[in-house]
């Protein structure tokens, strides 16, 4: 067994964010000659001008479905209209009330609360820097994520046709996929052509970067209402009732918070919004003693629940019609906001 294979073989059950920060700088990214569609997103999110804010004739300015982190004030944007990685790549987007701004970073658009600060440099738990890590993002679709076929997850293809199942009542609406990884969900809902926009969205720069790569090689993903964010799934810069649709593809058991994670995600949901999302079980009925002691042993690390925690957790936050599949130590789970 190879150092990449084994590394990837002890840690097949983790997902998302990274390890030391990288702080070189990288150069600005060259955007092909592609004709970006026109911008259309069916959602509620509230919108606001400033027509103050300037005067030049190839910007626009307008407030997006992008909120405040802080507030959650609807943000301001300075730049070219559209959901797409050159136009908000090209824009920098301010909060009036908390005089805030956030601006791209190499492809994507930094929303944290940590944006823009110098001095202070916050820490995740192990499972979450893990994935900040340039060397785990590079391996993500490379074998990485082709592992965890071993704990039951039927592939990505088989998984993709499950969750737009389960989206149907979202179709034409904003998704979002939180913890997107490198983008493998993002770009097949994005290339479907199913709803008006999808946001990609990671607490990993080097997952996000890594996404950009993976798009730049599909033309079709390139020209599609495609945008890259980074975000905190725990603080989510969106209005209240603003977003369709929320996917979290094998990424419960990574977040530092599930109960505050799905509490986000119920809050960005508008009425009717469907929130879709896999993880690996902490045991099953069939999971083999050996295997349920490890992950009791590895709860400080990784927060894998069972399938009722987590149907307590999301009807505990206010979602209904909840339904599941369960294969081995894959779970889907599906919910609506009422």
């Amino acid at each position: 067994m190879t150092m990449a294979s084994s590394l990837m073989h002890q840690l097949c059950f983790a997902k998302h964010p990274l390890l030391p920060r990288d702080s070189r700088l990288q150069p600005r990214p060259q955007f092909p000659s592609v004709r970006f569609p026109s911008f259309s997103v069916r959602a509620s999110s509230v919108l606001a001008v400033e027509p103050d804010l300037g005067t030049q004739k190839d910007q626009t300015l307008e407030a997006e479905i992008f909120s405040c982190p802080i507030c959650y004030e609807p943000l301001i944007r300075r730049g070219p209209s559209g959901l797409n990685l050159e136009a908000v790549y090209s824009s920098g987007f301010k909060c009036n009330r908390c005089n805030k701004s956030y601006s791209s970073k190499d492809n994507f658009v930094d929303l944290t609360l940590t944006a823009g600060l110098r001095n202070y440099i916050e820490v995740k738990p192990r499972r979450t820097e893990l994935f900040r890590s340039p060397l785990v993002a590079f391996l993500y679709e490379r074998g990485w994520r082709q592992n965890f076929n071993y704990g039951g997850f039927p592939g990505q293809d088989e998984e993709f046709k499950m969750a737009q199942e389960y989206f149907k009542p979202a179709e034409g609406g904003l998704l979002v996929d939180v913890s997107c990884g490198s983008g493998l969900f993002s770009r097949k809902f994005a290339k479907s052509g199913t709803y008006s926009a999808v946001i990609a969205l990671d607490y990993s720069e080097n997952m996000l970067r890594q996404c950009y790569e993976f798009i730049k090689q599909d033309k079709a993903v390139l020209k599609a209402n495609l945008a890259l964010v980074r975000a905190d799934v725990s603080r989510l810069p969106f209005s209240s009732g603003s977003v369709d649709a929320v996917h979290a593809g094998a990424a419960l058991h990574c977040w530092p918070s599930p109960s505050n994670a799905i509490a986000e995600i119920t809050r960005v949901l508008r009425s009717g919004g469907v929130f879709v999302g896999t993880t690996f079980l902490q045991f099953t009925p069939s999971t083999p003693w050996i295997l349920r002691l490890f992950r009791q042993r590895n709860a400080q690390n990784i927060s894998f629940l069972t399938a009722e925690e987590i149907e307590d957790l999301c009807t505990s936050c206010g979602l209904t019609n909840y339904t599941s599949k369960i294969q081995q130590s894959f779970i889907m789970f599906s919910a609506q906001k009422p």
